[in-house]
């Protein structure tokens, strides 16, 4: 039985971390769909949900004002979430400039989007986080997909920027990143990409559905494109740049937010995880939704499996072996991660990887609690 549960949990891991990535590398390659692109100038609504953003607003909006698309066929609207701190006033500086406030009572980001939504003008809808500032180029690299008709949103690229990584949990996500977007790169090219990140993308306004509260809004709006029988593919050349969390504190608090609202979004669109309906994309988005977010339970099984198998042979020693440098060196990267050595690879990707799952072991109890985060406060 010890047996049985040791190699189980291995199966489990491996085929999570190691065969799914390999399996999406290669079905790009050898099952490509290509899609469409030009240089179309649909008509955008630029959404943005803001709540006590006073220090960042106004910089954003300078950034989106600034981009390299016809200013006439941009429209501009920020909803402010009950913001208490000067963002609606930074807001109004604005208006002679095509920017729109929508200035709410404490309603949560999911209602202020729809709120938002609703007043949109655009043909494509796309949406940004307060935080988050575009490539010159962005708005013009994300809509050229929807020169496709079968192309019903957009996923862009974010990526964090270089001197935010202020210790190595913050080096970690940077690094992380750097991975989901070459998975990011090939599920896209054999037909969709399994979400979009909230910093930059879009859809068109017709797929547009309400967002529920308790969800992470990117992953169920842009899988609502999917659900209706569209594609949603990544534009890689659309970049959104991002500070990560500054400190380790900060980030498991996000972590555990985002994964929380990401499983709480997978039950509600559990018909996407149909293969009969939803073909390959349904195993994609079991095994980095899903399973990714459940590892926790096999590691914690090969963990209390090892020892009681040490004397079976080599193979358990040496299993035991590498979870003991794996979580030591996790914890010395945890204890120092605001210091020099703490972002060393060597410490900052093993102290990475436990602190992602135990953030998600968290949010998987949020779920079972059935323990929703409707609103939470922002903190840069």
């Amino acid at each position: 039985m010890r047996r049985f549960l040791f190699w189980g949990s291995v199966f489990a891991l491996v085929c999570t971390y190691v065969l799914f990535p390999l399996v999406l590398l290669v079905r790009a390659l050898v099952r490509p769909r290509p899609h469409a692109v030009a240089d179309v100038r649909p008509s955008l609504t630029m959404i943005i949900a803001a709540r006590n953003e006073a220090a960042s607003i106004a910089a954003k909006i300078d950034n989106i004002l600034s981009l390299e698309y016809p200013p006439d066929r941009l429209e501009v609207v920020i909803a402010s979430d009950g913001s208490e701190d000067g963002t609606n006033a930074v807001v109004e500086q604005y208006a002679d400039r095509g920017v729109r406030l929508l200035a709410l009572p404490r309603l949560g980001k999911a209602s202020a989007l729809n709120a938002a939504v609703e007043s949109a003008n655009g043909e494509i809808l796309v949406f940004s986080d307060a935080n988050s500032l575009y490539a010159h180029d962005a708005l013009a690299a994300l809509v050229r997909p929807f020169a496709d008709p079968n192309v019903g949103g957009v996923a862009g690229d974010q990526r964090y920027l270089a001197d935010g990584a202020r210790d190595g949990i913050a080096a970690g996500e940077q690094r992380y990143w750097n991975v989901d977007r070459l998975l990011k790169t090939a599920e896209s090219r054999a037909g969709n990409v399994i979400s979009a990140t909230g910093a930059i993308y879009a859809v068109r306004r017709p797929l547009f559905s309400p967002v529920p509260d308790g969800v992470t809004d990117d992953f169920f709006t842009s899988t609502g494109v999917i659900a209706q029988g569209y594609r949603l593919v990544f534009a890689s050349d659309a970049v959104a740049f991002e500070p990560v969390a500054g400190t380790a504190e900060l980030e498991f608090a996000r972590k555990v937010r985002v994964i929380t609202r990401g499983l709480r979004g997978v039950q509600l669109r559990r018909e996407l995880l149909d293969p009969h309906r939803h073909g390959f994309y349904a195993v994609q988005l079991l095994g980095h939704k899903v399973l990714r977010r459940l590892m926790a339970g096999p590691l914690l099984v090969a963990g209390a499996t090892t020892p009681l198998l040490w004397r079976r042979g080599r193979v358990y020693r040496l299993a035991g072996i590498l979870q003991a440098a794996v979580y030591g060196l996790g914890a010395v990267g945890l204890l120092a991660a605001n210091s020099r050595l703490g972002r060393r690879k060597v410490l900052f990707l093993p102290a990475f990887f436990c602190f992602v799952n135990v953030a998600a072991l968290r949010a998987v109890w949020n779920i079972v609690r059935n323990r929703r985060i409707d609103t939470w406060e922002p903190r840069r």
